[in-house]
């Protein structure tokens, strides 16, 4: 099980790094997770209409933490606390927060055990863009997103440890929080139940693969994965986000951007648009429609 490790420092609190130690052999802690509520009608997200008032402290986040996420190269990413964190259904969601410099995206990879509800604890590089790091804690306003654009294609990665027997999987790249993943098995599907640390569990194993999984986010939309093996520590790329574009002209569709241009991610990559709902795309991944917003 794992379990989280305050280490003193004598700087202020709220610039400590924490430090995860994992107990159970092969077990990964990383991440970031943004909580995604309103679904989108095209490439762009639908902003949720409500924003919360809180505070944002930092520290220095790597991409990884308790959402199991990998370490990226610059961070952009929030730790929540136990109350918001929910036991890691909010891993891979994503919060616009607006402090005294601006706006930033963020997503949430991480769980703060001493945040009240409504106190972010932003990266580094989060927190610069729209405060000043000498000010160490600042008054912000933020919102979950929905369906907003990714650095690239749904990732699968199985745990170490898995087998036939026992199988945990990580998904990212998902947009918006997960509400279900199934395996296929037997004709039907097989549930996976979660983890505060969000790999996928299924107890009793789905056998030795390739697997089909599915996967249902929190507004709705349901990716079917195809050629999932059982390699595990390696990150795979099924495709689930790697999407034929709609059928529908550019300009006719709600929320496009100009002919010829791609929606950005939050990292300022051309992100794939939603396949046509029921159309399979070119690595076997199925779209399923997207949630409405309101």
């Amino acid at each position: 099980m794992p379990f989280v490790l305050d280490t003193p420092e004598p700087s202020p609190w709220w610039t400590r790094r924490r430090t995860w130690v994992v107990a159970a052999a092969g077990a990964v802690v990383a991440g970031t997770a943004t909580v995604a509520l309103v679904a989108q009608s095209s490439g762009a997200a639908c902003a949720a209409a409500a924003a919360s008032s809180g505070q944002a402290t930092y520290y220095a986040a790597d991409g990884g933490g308790n959402c199991s996420f990998d370490q990226v190269s610059n961070p952009l990413v929030v730790a929540l606390g136990n109350a918001e964190y929910a036991a890691g259904a909010a891993c891979g969601g994503y919060l616009d927060v607006k402090g005294p410099k601006g706006t930033v995206r963020v997503k949430v990879t991480d769980r703060c055990p001493e945040c009240a509800a409504g106190h972010l604890d932003l990266s580094r590089q989060a927190f610069a863009k729209i405060g000043d790091p000498v000010a160490g804690i600042i008054k912000v306003t933020y919102s979950k997103v929905t369906s907003p654009p990714v650095p690239g294609p749904m990732t699968v990665r199985v745990k170490e440890g898995s087998s036939r027997y026992w199988l945990a999987l990580r998904l990212d790249n998902t947009g918006n929080p997960l509400s279900a993943v199934e395996v296929q098995a037997g004709g039907g599907w097989k549930a996976l139940s979660h983890t505060d640390y969000n790999y996928w569990i299924a107890q009793n194993g789905a056998g030795t693969g390739p697997f089909t999984v599915r996967v249902t986010d929190t507004a709705g939309r349901r990716t079917t994965l195809t050629g999932v093996t059982l390699t595990v520590g390696t990150v795979q790329r099924p495709g689930a986000t790697a999407t034929s574009a709609p059928k529908t002209p550019a300009a006719s569709r709600p929320g496009t951007t100009a002919a010829g241009s791609a929606p950005k991610s939050p990292t300022g990559e051309p992100a794939s648009e939603p396949a046509e709902a029921g159309t399979e795309t070119s690595t076997g991944a199925v779209a399923q429609p997207p949630a409405r917003c309101g």
